[in-house]
């Protein structure tokens, strides 16, 4: 192996580059085009217009299902970029970068530099870290909280005492949890380091009599959550509205303790984890397991707490959602980083048990990283172009031409269509029991309307001869219908609540 002869600095500013051309690759092509992106990008969007920083709106209706400090920062490289395509992807591309160079730095001060590099590459080579960075959702944005407070928790437990920066990683949780509310997941690695300091394992840094500073953590944590949290309830407060209300009811307990514990979405089994994602997205890790597992063990009966710490961590990850009925292939991406860290100083060991009496199979092994590397660069620009636009987009360009910017009533209707609309839309609430027959009443008493409607729903209330055809979606055809294609067939009764919005600049 060739002697490493660069200073850190250049090895940081190396992998820096590194990580923005992995992940960023193809950024400027990539258009929003899952629920997710549509809904983030969307909501950050109408905080920039309407100023509705700490309760989100989706389409004038409050939006309960997540913090807002992701929409805020979409919002503020909005601002920075004048462009909402882009700034969708900044949030994650942010986060791979301090990630890859966070992950250098803890393995070359846990144990040298080669490690932190092999550690850096590591991240950068799995599945996963593309599978979430490359896209437009909180996860990824979520990753670059979780990295500071994993950091900082290192830095304390295992090369500390350095109260700074557990007071960071305190801090980075607390900016998690309002970013998405799992942010406090890298504190359960506090388990497994009491334990090794209590059974006085190595590696680990013991700091008795220190309860005072210990509890001045909790208190950063609260602090990071109090800068949305306390200005949220005091303007509720003030407002004292139903709707804020429940906004406040809802974001606290059931999207939190409810949705954890009865899960109304992407219900899975126990090991759906373990079947499902591990062997696929934690690609190549996994391929190394059979010879880390029995390292692992070694290192263990050593009574390394280093080891001990990080692979408790992953392992508690893994259970907490587990333990959740609701589980989605993303949610285990926090614990990749305490992983690659309990790999990366066993790779060197690795390369020589496999490849020192074969020369060549190492030049082969080199090759297959190297592409795979390569393969992944490329991916980031052919994956957009094979992804191609948008479906939304041309129904509501479309649906704008054809009624010459009239009123355009929503049934049934998914992010895209208000993200990409270019004309005033009403609807009458998200997730509300809406019917087209709500759609009928609404042109009877609004003939100058119009509406966009599902195929599954459209002959119910109307003539499908008077309806056009806009496109299709993965989830519908949808048609345009006028009040004269009323069939008078539905009842049309009125709708409990009508929202109403338009863009000020649609979405070009």
């Amino acid at each position: 192996m060739v002697r490493n002869t660069f200073s850190p600095r250049i090895e940081f500013l190396g992998l820096m580059l590194l990580a923005l051309l992995m992940v960023g690759a193809g950024l400027g092509l990539r258009q929003p085009l899952n629920v997710d992106e549509e809904r983030f990008l969307g909501v950050a969007l109408e905080m920039l217009q309407d100023g509705s920083w700490f309760i989100p709106h989706r389409a004038a209706e409050i939006y309960p299902d997540k913090p807002p400090l992701f929409m805020w920062t979409v919002a503020l490289f909005v601002q920075l970029t004048g462009s909402p395509v882009v700034a969708l992807f900044l949030p994650a591309l942010l986060a791979g970068v301090v990630a890859t160079v966070c992950l250098y730095d803890l393995g070359r001060r846990l144990w040298h530099r080669r490690i932190g590099i092999i550690a850096a590459l590591l991240f950068l080579a799995s599945y996963q870290t593309y599978s979430i960075l490359r896209v437009g959702q909180i996860d990824g944005f979520l990753c670059l909280w979780i990295i500071l407070a994993v950091y900082g928790l290192v830095r304390h437990l295992m090369l500390g005492p350095a109260w700074g920066w557990f007071y960071v990683a305190c801090a980075a949780m607390g900016l998690g949890v309002i970013s998405k509310g799992v942010g406090f997941l890298p504190a359960l690695m506090l388990i497994p380091y009491a334990y090794a300091v209590h059974a006085g394992w190595s590696g680990v840094t013991r700091m008795p009599g220190q309860g005072v500073r210990w509890s001045l953590g909790l208190a950063a944590t609260l602090a990071a959550i109090s800068l949305w949290l306390l200005p949220l309830v005091v303007m509720v407060m003030l407002q004292a509205d139903a709707d804020s209300l429940a906004y406040v009811k809802d974001i606290l307990l059931r999207q939190t303790a409810e949705r954890y514990t009865k899960a109304w979405a992407h219900q899975e089994p126990f090991w759906y984890f373990f079947a499902e994602v591990i062997p696929k997205y934690w690609l190549p890790i996994v391929l190394a397991l059979p010879w880390l597992v029995p390292a692992w063990r070694r290192q263990l009966a050593k009574r390394d707490g280093r080891t001990l710490v990080l692979l408790g961590w992953v392992a508690l990850v893994l259970l907490f959602f587990c333990l959740s009925s609701g589980k989605r292939k993303l949610y285990i991406y926090p614990a990749l980083p305490g992983l690659v860290l309990a790999v990366a100083p066993l790779v060197p060991w690795l390369l020589h048990r496999w490849f020192a009496r074969r020369p060549r199979a190492r030049k082969i092994f080199l090759g297959a990283t190297l592409l795979w590397f390569v393969a992944w660069f490329v991916e980031g620009f052919i994956e957009p172009v094979r992804d191609g636009l948008n479906p939304h987009e041309g129904i509501m360009r479309r649906a704008a031409e054809l009624t010459g910017g009239a009123e355009l009533a929503l049934i049934d209707w998914r992010e895209g269509h208000w993200l990409f609309a270019r004309q005033p839309i009403v609807h009458f609430g998200f997730q509300s029991e809406v019917t087209v027959d709500h759609a009928a009443g609404w042109l009877r008493s609004h003939p100058q309307s119009f509406a966009l409607v599902p195929l599954r729903e459209l002959t119910r209330c109307f003539q499908q001869d008077k309806a056009r055809k806009l496109g299709e979606t993965s989830r519908a055809e949808w048609f345009l219908v006028g009040s004269d294609a009323d069939n008078g067939r539905c009842g049309g009764e009125p709708p409990r609540r009508v929202y109403r919005f338009a863009w000020h600049s649609p979405l070009q």
